[in-house]
Parts: structure tokens; C-alpha cells; sequence
């Protein structure tokens, strides 16, 4: 089986932009470590294919996205301010002056445990989630602005003192959904949530992903989570950025199938990619934020 690498798109992609003589839409992702990419090749993965507005030379799940539109046929021009460990009040207390620009699409992403210092207390992504989107939106109040909810971290379900040791590894995330959809509530410019961490679950429910990585990954499952059973593999980043593509672009991340460029780059294997690819759009679809059936895009 052979994988077509991004040159071999080049022209249908010039042929595209040619017919839709389109600008190009601006992206711009503000989050943490999971979203460049830490424990895993995503943090290093295509940095020139995105801007990092810090200049420290990441990719991320930023540039994975890049690669999906691209192959997709669409043009973005992506973005990322990310700093490790940080909530929304330190993007607004010290990177203003980088993010506060008219996009045309803005992902936030918060602390995984929605407060560092009280774990599961979303109080400060409501506050400051809705002041970063106001500032945002009045640059442009076109601007399409979405939270993003991230996933059960492994090491405080199983091992580590937290609010969720003991539960089942889905609680973690329908937690920090219930967060963000209480920030969104009070956040007029928000259009929604991203349910990356609950993609993640319905991977595991499906078989695709194997939900406890303490006690060995099942053959035939992928881990999404990285060494420290805290951030995400290359797997999981993967998953993170067909969910952002599919609510972003309303195009199904199944469409991509198991020749898709990112997945083969960073070392999936065919069924690896069209397994998450599913858990995706499955979520997409139940959280209605993928309008469109496969195979109707473009027409």
C-alpha cells in the first residue's frame, strides 16, 4: 500500500484555490501542552506548516489540522500561542498583544483539570474563558470561537489523589465538559464545544482505544495517552485534531480514510487511523456538529 505524501496534493489543491478564488481563513489555536503536542512527535510534527506566534518552533496539533484541511482541499492559514501548564488568565495577562487579532476561527483550550490549584472547579474557565472570547470577538465579531474539552488524564483516574481516582475513565471528561459548557452559558461569542475528551471515551467504548494503560494495552487497541499516562500520544493528538477539523470545516473526518498523510507520518496504522477517524465523527454527529453526510462535501 502506498500513502500520498503532501507534494503529490500540491496541484489539486492549486486547482481548488484557483476555482474558488477564496481568501484564505485564519485559525488560531491558544492552549497548553495538549495542544502542541507533549510526550510525542506531534510537539516537532510539520512546525512550517503553521505559525507559532511564540516562536518556539511547534507544530502540534495545529499542524495536524493543517495537513487534514490541506488534503481536504481547503485553505487555512493556522496559528498557536500555547504555553505549557497555563489556563485562560495567563493568555490574557501575557499574550495579548500576539492573539488579539480579527480571526476568522479561534479553539481555546484550558487547564486539563479545569483549575490547577482546585481540580474540577470550573469557575475560572467560566470567568476567563468569557473574557478571552469577548476580547477575540471584538475584533471580529464574525469570528467563529470554540472551547475545547479535553480528556480523562489516566494518571488521576488510576493512580494519582484526584477528584476522579476510583471512577470510570469517562468521568474525567463528561466533567470537564460539564465545565465548559457552563463557560460557553455565560460566553456570548462561543459557538461551542469541542468534545475531543469525549471522542476520546467513545474510542474506548468502541475497542478502538484501550482504556487503562496501567494494566497493559489490549493487542489490537492504540494507547492515547503518552508515557506519562497524562498527556496524549500521537494517537490521541491525532483524534484532538479530527474532531477540531470536522466541527471546524463540517466536513466527516471518515472521508480522509486509511491513506490519510498525517496518520501515516506520524505512525498509525491504517486501521488505527480509520478506527479514530470513526470515534470522530461519531462524536461529531452526536454533538451536532457535522451537518454534512459522507460522501455530500463539496457539492
Amino acid at each position: 500500500m502506498t500513502f500520498p505524501s503532501l507534494k503529490s496534493l500540491f496541484w489539486a489543491v492549486v486547482l481548488t484555490t484557483f476555482a474558488g478564488a477564496a481568501r484564505a481563513e485564519t485559525i488560531l489555536f491558544v492552549g497548553n501542552s495538549f495542544t502542541f503536542g507533549a510526550t510525542s512527535p506531534v510537539l516537532r510534527y510539520r512546525p512550517e506548516q503553521v505559525t507559532d506566534l511564540n516562536k518556539e518552533g511547534i507544530g502540534g496539533v495545529p499542524a495536524i489540522f493543517k495537513v487534514l484541511t490541506f488534503q481536504a482541499g481547503l485553505d487555512y492559514q493556522v496559528s498557536l500561542e500555547t504555553s505549557p501548564g497555563k489556563n485562560f488568565d495567563w493568555h490574557l495577562a501575557n499574550r495579548l498583544p500576539l492573539i488579539d487579532r480579527p480571526w476568522d476561527v479561534v479553539i481555546l483550550q484550558g487547564q486539563s483539570t479545569l483549575d490547577l490549584e482546585r481540580p474540577g472547579d470550573p469557575t475560572r474557565i467560566i470567568e476567563y474563558g468569557r473574557q478571552l472570547s469577548d476580547v477575540l470577538a471584538r475584533r471580529n465579531p464574525s469570528a467563529r470561537i470554540y472551547f475545547q474539552s479535553t480528556w480523562s488524564r489516566a494518571d488521576l483516574t488510576y493512580a494519582k489523589p484526584s477528584p476522579w481516582k476510583g471512577k470510570p475513565i469517562a468521568a474525567m471528561a463528561r466533567d470537564v465538559r460539564a465545565g465548559y459548557d457552563r463557560a460557553r452559558a455565560v460566553s456570548p461569542a462561543v459557538r461551542g464545544v469541542l468534545p475531543v475528551g469525549e471522542a476520546w471515551t467513545r474510542a474506548m467504548d468502541a475497542g478502538v482505544a484501550d482504556p487503562n494503560p496501567y494494566d497493559g494495552v489490549t493487542f489490537g487497541q492504540v494507547d492515547l495517552w503518552g508515557w506519562d499516562q497524562y498527556h496524549a500520544s500521537a494517537a490521541g493528538y491525532y483524534l484532538s485534531a479530527l474532531v477540531t477539523f470536522g466541527a471546524v470545516t463540517g466536513r466527516d473526518p471518515r472521508s480522509f480514510g486509511e491513506r490519510e498523510v498525517a496518520a501515516y507520518e506520524l505512525g498509525l496504522s491504517p486501521a488505527q487511523a480509520t478506527g479514530l477517524q470513526q470515534a470522530a465523527y461519531e462524536q461529531l454527529k452526536a454533538d451536532g456538529l457535522l451537518p454534512e453526510p459522507l460522501g455530500t462535501q463539496g457539492r
